[in-house]
């Protein structure tokens, strides 16, 4: 039998995937897919922990009106109810599942530990880290880069609405061109909107190669952990 290509992935699902085709609040049909190809990659072997964003109900910057931090902390919540969601059904399907978040709220999840999330992966079992980096002015994507490095990830699954990097919308643009392959510096310079520049950078300095591929088909996921050569990927330059 094939074996994986890496031990332990860091994916990140944006909560519009999540909502599916109503764009808002949680698609189960949707979900249980998603948490079907969990279950396989994690019945390979691979550790897998998960970064899931909130912006099927809510997004920072949703709040022209608020002030900044405390519409950030909203959209914080908004990921721990994902992360509930998505511990449901895996804990449905078998996968022993964890949720840590970075603002301490105990009756709900553990408080994120780094060297008990660490022990979790090497016991089987998924992790979802919820609530970002606990901090304002900073994406899910950076929280996803952040725990991938201090988890040492070997790489960044990056599940989008799209089915990798192209030059322009291709929602927009039916001409856009897609990559297969870019570097980080290519990302930045760019702003090929990949991840946001923290984010990016943070994977660049700590050379955390990143997968971007579509959620439209999940097995897309089982496809990524074997090495497939799928979506766009981002690496160091060789």
């Amino acid at each position: 039998m094939e074996q994986p290509k890496y031990k332990r992935v860091m994916l990140k699902v944006s909560g519009e995937a999540l909502a599916g085709a109503q764009k808002f609040g949680l698609d189960f049909d949707k979900i249980g897919t998603v948490c079907d190809q969990i279950a396989k990659v994690s019945e390979m072997g691979v550790e897998v922990a998960i970064v899931v964003g909130g912006g099927n109900f809510w997004r920072g910057r949703s709040g022209a009106n608020m002030d900044r931090t405390r519409a950030d902390h909203m959209g914080m919540l908004a990921t721990v109810i994902n992360s509930l969601a998505l511990l449901d059904a895996l804990e449905a399907r078998g996968v022993p599942t964890r949720v840590q978040t970075a603002i301490e709220m105990r009756q709900i999840a553990e408080p994120y530990i780094r060297g008990r999330a660490v022990s979790h992966l090497g016991k089987g079992r998924v992790v979802i880290f919820a609530c970002g980096t606990g901090n304002p002015f900073f994406s899910t994507d950076t929280a996803a880069a952040l725990r991938a490095a201090e988890i040492d990830a070997d790489m960044i699954l990056l599940a989008k609405n799209v089915d990798g990097v192209y030059d322009s919308d291709p929602h927009k643009n039916p001409d856009a061109v897609k990559y297969d392959h870019l570097s980080y510096l290519d990302v930045l310079s760019g702003r090929l909107g990949v991840m946001d520049s923290t984010a990016t950078s943070l994977c660049m300095d700590n050379n955390i190669p990143i997968l971007v591929f579509g959620l439209d088909k999940p097995e897309n996921i089982v496809r990524a952990v074997m090495g497939e050569t799928i979506g766009t990927l981002v690496e160091e330059e060789e």
